[in-house]
């Protein structure tokens, strides 16, 4: 059986093994792999690992020997469900494999907008302290995360870490959700976007949930809102998010994802001091990355073995 890795770098630059994948067949892996290279490096394999690589109708349809896909993500919209399904081509992904690490990256956001941690760093190293007639001083406002109001938009693994952590600050909650989930502090969005101080999203890319941040949307939250995104890119309108946080709606965001990653050098994003940028790396913890092997191996372990888990369908 011959297994190829399509882009392995990000789930492992070095520091982590693919040496499991030997016990199950041939292997071959790729760091990356370029669009016009798809084809070539998939088209005897029967099994597939990928992080990235979109799986769409056509590319499905030219790769008869492919019986399985298994994604090193939890999410999975790099694949066409109903071109996967008709081909019999079980998908298999990661999930919950560092649900408390991206929930430390919100708060790591969030705590950066309200302390301004590096900005007084800097400061202090600048010598600007030093020149100073007083013990303290500080260049941007100190907001206290107590008794804020945290809407988290989404309740899987991630939402409900965000909510523990932020009870620990004393920050009320507000959860939204595409389910009735019988929990009393369950509200619609309309509630989330005109109550919550904070908006942290962890939703999953779906036609419904495309640029769900947007003009009409950051009229209805309060002003000075402060919004994190640790989930995906086009959950935000950026042009309109922009707009917003230079009229002074927005008070500050917090983005460790976005539209197109990684962004243009002339990107307005880059540019605006009111947004804190981390390179999708929330998840990125060796030990969530050794999680995610864990789990990979399991999935196609248990395929090969006639027992399907974690399958995305």
């Amino acid at each position: 059986m011959k297994i190829v890795v399509l882009d392995g770098y990000t789930e492992n630059p070095g520091d982590l093994s693919w040496e499991w994948l030997k016990k199950y067949g041939e292997v071959e892996i790729y760091d990356r792999t370029p669009e016009e290279l798809v084809y070539e490096r998939s088209k005897d394999a029967e099994v597939i690992i990928t992080n990235k690589v979109p799986f769409n109708r056509e590319r499905v349809e030219r790769l008869p020997k492919l019986k399985y896909i298994g994604i090193t993500a939890a999410g999975y919209n790099i694949i066409d469900i109903e071109a996967v399904k008709e081909k019999n081509i079980i998908v298999t992904n990661t999930p919950n494999y560092g649900s408390k690490v991206v929930a430390q990256m919100v708060f790591a956001h969030l705590l950066e907008i309200t302390n301004n941690v590096g900005l007084h760093s800097k400061s202090v190293k600048d010598g600007e302290w030093s020149e100073k007639l007083d013990f303290c001083y500080w260049k941007k406002p100190i907001i206290s995360l107590e008794g804020k109001t945290i809407g988290i938009l989404g309740y899987g693994n991630i939402g409900k870490e965000v909510e523990k952590i932020a009870l620990v600050f004393g920050m009320k909650i507000l959860i939204y959700d595409r389910k009735n989930l019988n929990i009393d502090n369950q509200v619609t969005l309309e509630e989330i976007l005109k109550r919550s101080d904070v908006i942290s999203l962890h939703l999953p890319l779906t036609e419904e949930t495309y640029r769900l941040v947007n003009k009409e949307t950051i009229k209805k939250m309060k002003k000075d809102v402060i919004l994190i995104n640790t989930s995906r890119g086009p959950l935000v309108d950026e042009t309109d998010l922009l707009e917003a946080i230079k009229s002074g709606k927005i008070y500050g965001v917090g983005f460790d994802v976005l539209k197109n990653e990684p962004p243009q050098k002339d990107s307005e994003l880059l540019k605006n001091d009111r947004i804190n940028i981390t390179p999708h790396i929330a998840w990125a913890a060796i030990e969530a990355r050794q999680n995610i092997m864990k789990i990979a191996e399991e999935n196609l372990k248990n395929y090969l073995n006639g027992k399907v888990i974690n399958s995305i369908y």
